[in-house]
């Protein structure tokens, strides 16, 4: 006798998942949503020779001429990244380098006069800044004046940001060069990094300082000798 066999259900697709877990009102509106998002991110993966970009919602790109962005970047939404050519009566040549497979979460802000690479597999959470300048100058020779307005004061008085391979950059962190992050490490949510990481360091703090080490040989993330 021969027994009947009830096939079991495969995972839901992604429309699939949408409608199972809203209402249908608003699944409705989240598939547009994202099928405007997918198009928009289309167009500007050719425009920007970008293969495989996504952009999420409220995303703002300035200075495309100078950026460079690799394969498979995805952007949550509300990113602002921007290359500064000009400020006032100053001048700038920004170069932005972005290598592929680098995630970022919303809100990440990027702000560039001079140079900022990012390498590959980066991943980076929420709310993160990033720049190569201040507002003003606070040491050396000549110094910005407490009473001149803030957005007067002239760019500067910052340097390089480089950003390994395989770095991961958590909530809320502040980074202003000059800096630089080695490959693999880690920065923990509300971090402030003004100094060098090595690679392979988690790092966490105002200012970022080193949490632990990765120990190539035991193959395990140790605290530093005291």
């Amino acid at each position: 006798m021969n027994r009947a066999v009830t096939a079991k259900p495969g995972p839901p697709n992604a429309l699939g998942r949408i409608f199972a877990s809203e209402v249908p009102f608003l699944a409705i509106w989240n598939v547009l949503r994202s099928t405007v998002l997918k198009a928009k991110s289309s167009l500007m993966s050719a425009v920007l020779q970008a293969p495989g970009l996504y952009l999420g919602p409220g995303c703002v790109l300035r200075g495309s001429k100078f950026t460079k962005i690799g394969r498979n970047f995805y952007v949550h939404g509300h990113l602002w990244m921007e290359a500064i050519t000009a400020y006032q009566q100053q001048r700038f040549c920004p170069s932005i380098r972005i290598g592929n497979n680098v995630s970022f979460s919303e809100g990440v802000h990027i702000t560039c006069i001079d140079s900022i690479s990012i390498g590959n597999g980066a991943l980076f959470g929420s709310r993160v800044y990033v720049s190569d300048h201040n507002h003003g100058s606070y040491k050396g020779e000549i110094q910005s004046h407490p009473s001149e307005q803030p957005s007067l004061r002239a760019l500067g008085g910052g340097g390089a940001v480089m950003i390994g391979d395989d770095v991961w950059i958590g909530d809320n962190v502040v980074i202003v060069g000059p800096v630089t992050i080695g490959q693999g490490s880690i920065v923990a949510a509300n971090s402030v990094v003004r100094t060098d990481i090595p690679a392979f360091t988690m790092v966490g703090g105002i200012p970022a300082r080193t949490i632990r080490r990765f120990d190539q040989q035991a193959s395990r993330w140790e605290r530093p000798n005291p």
